[in-house]
């Protein structure tokens, strides 16, 4: 896929801002459309499938997070939502609902032009890249990751995982018995360099857990190493029930 045919979808209801952002993004080659009315939104990106949506939380019609929500399980692209700079818990929960990355308000073009070509470089990189033999499905007992098909079963049931939920189990999975830090998960994932407070990795653990059989509160299989970071611990896995 090339640049140039990467389409971007703008949910934002402040006419001038979106004008901006779509001047500011067409000058780096990237074709942009743009949607005010929440309500119309979830129907649009359906019929249009574009490479990537900008997706605002505030909006006439119907909010953010609800679009969000309903678009998970329809829609592959990847979703960045535009926050409050001040609003943690509005971070949060685009994140639990499935969206791939943040920028808060007040925007700057440079910051989301280099967020968006990191999502999409991750996705181009995903549907493109070959997958060695012995890269392409990880068993640990009833855990099984597939990353050829992007899916994960446990005791053979499907587990649902967000597109970004499933790339970080991955890399969490075939690194299995070696601590991974927040900033070697953060630029494997995203691209770009960690900046010390982004708090979308800690939350996507948080989500991954239950889905794949480990307890949230006493983890055994996606272990917190303080100070250090993330470890998937291989034992814990194939000794899953």
């Amino acid at each position: 896929m090339e640049q140039e045919a990467w389409r971007i979808l703008i949910v934002e209801d402040d006419q001038r801002l979106a004008d901006l952002t779509r001047e500011y993004l067409e000058g780096n080659g990237l074709q942009v459309a743009i949607e005010s009315d929440g309500g119309q939104a979830v129907a649009r990106i359906l019929k249009e499938r574009p490479d990537l949506v900008v997706l605002d939380l505030m909006l006439p019609g119907e909010d953010g997070l609800s679009i969000c929500r309903k678009l998970r399980g329809q829609y592959e692209g990847p979703i960045l939502m535009l926050t409050a700079r001040t609003d943690d818990m509005d971070q949060i929960l685009g994140l639990e609902l499935g969206a791939d990355d943040y920028v808060c308000k007040p925007v700057r073009p440079r910051v989301l032009l280099a967020r968006i070509r990191a999502l999409l470089r991750r996705t181009e990189a995903v549907a493109e890249a070959p997958v060695a033999e012995n890269q392409r499905r990880l068993e640990f007992g009833p855990l099984v990751i597939d990353n050829a098909m992007r899916e994960a079963w446990l005791s053979e049931r499907s587990i649902e995982l967000t597109s970004a939920e499933f790339d970080l189990l991955w890399l969490l999975a075939v690194n299995a018995g070696r601590i991974l830090s927040r900033e070697e998960i953060f630029n494997s994932l995203r691209g770009i360099e960690y900046d010390g407070q982004d708090r979308s990795i800690d939350v996507r653990i948080s989500r991954i857990r239950p889905k794949i059989g480990d307890d949230p509160m006493h983890p055994r299989l996606i272990k917190t190493v303080r100070s250090k970071g993330y470890l998937f611990v291989r034992e814990a896995a194939e000794g899953l029930v």
